[in-house]
């Protein structure tokens, strides 16, 4: 995308960064091809690139095309997924449930609050399964999540954890949660996270 931007405001050394050596602004978006190799066929939005993340071992996880699939596999209890391992030794998740397929599981618990049903060995079971078949699929760490968290409190407009539009803001739940992602990676975990049986 060319663009005759050329001053951020009150701060030229931000916006010299903005920019790439042939004058196109670093957008920070991945695309793909719609249709592997046909460029004619357009592009396909495909995660930021600023979601990225290294393992500790020094591994690359491509964060938006992973998300893409674990909602995919984990449908229909996983609306979406915040990935975490930023500088860990695995790759972990958490879950933002779909509440009403959730809550199918334990027809039990109806009226009862969304934490309970969250907690429930119902719904625990389906993600733990789901986190098996998942791994089994895995082509290598980064594309395999060990441990999950469903996440009982939804994801928050005020604390910036989900965008105007509905996207979700990576780095704030992982900010706002951080005691959430230091469950998930405990050497004993907390009652919260769901391990698949073969991690």
């Amino acid at each position: 995308m060319r663009t005759s931007l050329r001053v951020t405001w009150r701060d030229p050394g931000r916006t010299a960064e903005a920019f790439d050596e042939d004058g196109y602004y670093r957008m920070g978006d991945a695309v793909r091809f719609a249709a592997p190799g046909d460029a004619t066929q357009g592009l396909i939005f495909d995660g930021r690139i600023g979601e990225d993340f290294k393992l500790s071992t020094g591994t690359w996880v491509g964060v938006g095309a992973l998300r893409a699939k674990i909602v995919a596999h984990f449908a229909p209890y996983v609306r979406d997924a915040v990935i975490t391992g930023d500088g860990r030794d695995r790759v972990g998740m958490l879950a933002v449930p779909d509440q009403d397929a959730c809550r199918r599981l334990c027809p039990d618990l109806s009226g009862a609050p969304f934490s309970d049903v969250a907690a429930h060995p119902a719904v625990r079971a389906a993600i733990a399964g789901r986190l098996v078949s998942f791994a089994a699929r895995a082509t290598g760490s980064t594309t395999r999540v060990e441990r999950a968290i469903v996440l009982a409190e939804p994801l928050s407009l005020d604390r910036q954890e989900v965008t105007d539009k509905g996207s979700i803001n990576q780095r704030a739940v992982l900010a706002c949660r951080a005691h959430l992602v230091d469950e998930l990676y405990a050497a004993v975990p907390g009652a919260h996270v769901i391990i698949g049986a073969s991690a």
